[in-house]
C-alpha cells in the first residue's frame, strides 16, 4: 500500500482540525485557501486514509469538579510477549487510565491516569498490583499545574 501523498493544503487541513475540530467546513476551506467542495473532498480522503481518526471536544476537567492527573511509569515482572499482552488487556479495561504508551528505556510503559482524588488513584493502582497484570513496580508523578498541552505541530514532523 502506497502512503498517501500530502501537499501543503492537506497539512493545513490536518493542522487546523487538530487545533479546532469544530470549525465549520466553510471556515476550514477559507483558512486553507480552497473552495468548500474540494476542501470537503480532501478532508474525506484524509479520513478514509486513516490520518483523521476522530473528532472530540477538549474538556476542562476542573469545571467538572476536583480531580487528579497522574503520570505513571510502569515496569513489568517479565518481558515475555505474553506479559505485555496481559498488561495491555488489563489497562484497556480501566477507564481511569486515559493514555498508555509502551516506551523504551528504563521502564516498560508510561500511563496517564485521571482520578477523582489521590485516594481513588491509589485504589486503582492497588487493584492493578493485585491483578495478574504483572506489574513489578511503578512510579507516580502527580501533575500540580498544566503548563502546555497542544496537538503536535505538524510542520516540525516534516509533513
Amino acid at each position: 500500500m502506497n502512503p498517501l501523498r500530502l501537499d501543503d493544503r492537506d497539512i493545513a487541513i490536518l493542522a487546523t482540525l487538530s487545533r479546532e475540530g469544530r470549525i465549520s467546513k466553510t471556515e476550514l476551506a477559507a483558512r486553507v485557501n480552497l473552495s468548500p467542495t474540494p476542501c470537503w473532498e480532501r478532508m474525506k480522503r484524509l479520513e478514509k486514509a486513516g490520518l483523521i481518526v476522530g473528532y472530540r471536544a477538549e474538556i476542562d476537567l476542573s469545571g467538572l469538579g476536583p480531580h487528579v492527573l497522574v503520570f505513571v511509569t510502569v515496569e513489568l515482572d517479565s518481558h515475555r510477549a505474553e506479559s505485555f499482552q496481559i498488561f495491555e488487556r488489563t489497562v484497556a479495561r480501566m477507564d481511569e487510565i486515559t493514555g498508555c504508551w509502551a516506551i523504551g528505556g528504563g521502564y516498560d510503559y508510561l500511563m496517564q491516569v485521571v482520578a477523582a482524588d489521590v485516594g481513588a488513584f491509589q485504589t486503582l493502582m492497588d487493584g492493578l498490583l493485585e491483578s495478574r497484570a504483572g506489574v513489578r513496580r511503578y512510579f507516580s508523578y502527580i501533575v500540580t499545574k498544566p503548563v502546555k498541552n497542544l496537538p503536535p505541530a505538524l510542520a516540525v514532523l516534516g509533513a
